[in-house]
């Protein structure tokens, strides 16, 4: 090789060499750019689980702030529908009632007109309490009849209902039924309960007393089943 062509052929290389060194450095400068924005941006797949552990949590507070609201107004209804229940006290006249039967017809205070009255208020047929307490005064009606007393039982129970409880368990007592709820609230019978935390309106198990004369002689409430037919039945005989 001539030193003509030699040194031409240096001139190329020293001219190409910095292109291919500013090709490099242009690479290196992408390649950190590219690992900036990297730890810069999180991947797809959290971020995608970051907005959706947002979104379930925004869905369960609107959901809390719901039943709260729910439950305010389900409580607040309560109690105002718990005002209209009277507060008997021994000694006061007993409101009159009229309600469907088993059986057929209607039963009112009329028909005890000159007798002893006791009225149980239970919450529902054919549930264990309720339907021990119905076979103890049924039990007992006999001995009832000898202190000039009779028996009558009230629940919200469907007439129907009333009668399918009656047969089955062989009761002897009439069973009133006050889907209205109008004698439970003026015996002082309907009334906020709780169960498992959770507040509600319904039947307070109840017992009354009424003598000869239309008076209340004696109010049992929060009712506990065992023996309590028996306890009644003395107070009966005590008037």
């Amino acid at each position: 090789m001539s030193k003509k062509t030699r040194k031409k052929s240096s001139k190329t290389t020293a001219k190409s060499l910095p292109a291919k060194s500013s090709r490099a450095k242009s690479s290196q400068a992408r390649a950190v750019r590219s690992k900036a924005v990297a730890s810069v941006k999180p991947p797809a797949a959290k971020t995608r689980k970051a907005v959706a552990k947002k979104s379930s949590k925004a869905a369960e507070a609107a959901s809390a702030k719901t039943s709260h609201k729910a439950a305010s107004k389900s409580l607040k209804s309560a109690a105002s529908a718990a005002t209209k229940s009277t507060i008997l006290v021994e000694g006061a006249k007993v409101p009159d009632f009229h309600l469907p039967r088993d059986g057929g017809g209607e039963v009112s205070l009329t028909d005890f007109a000159g007798k002893k009255l006791v009225v149980f208020f239970y919450p529902r047929a054919d549930t264990p309490g309720c339907t021990k307490e119905a076979i103890d005064f049924t039990r007992l009606k006999d001995a009832f009849a000898e202190s000039g007393t009779e028996i009558l039982g009230v629940s919200g129970d469907t007439v129907k209902a009333q009668e399918s409880f009656r047969n089955k368990h062989q009761l002897a007592i009439p069973l009133g039924s006050d889907e209205q709820h109008g004698m439970l609230e003026a015996y002082g019978a309907w009334g906020e309960k709780s169960m498992y935390g959770r507040i509600f309106l319904g039947i307070l198990r109840t017992t009354v007393l009424i003598d000869a004369d239309g008076r209340i002689a004696r109010i049992w409430r929060n009712v506990r089943v065992d023996g309590h037919a028996d306890e009644v039945l003395a107070a009966a005989r005590s008037l």
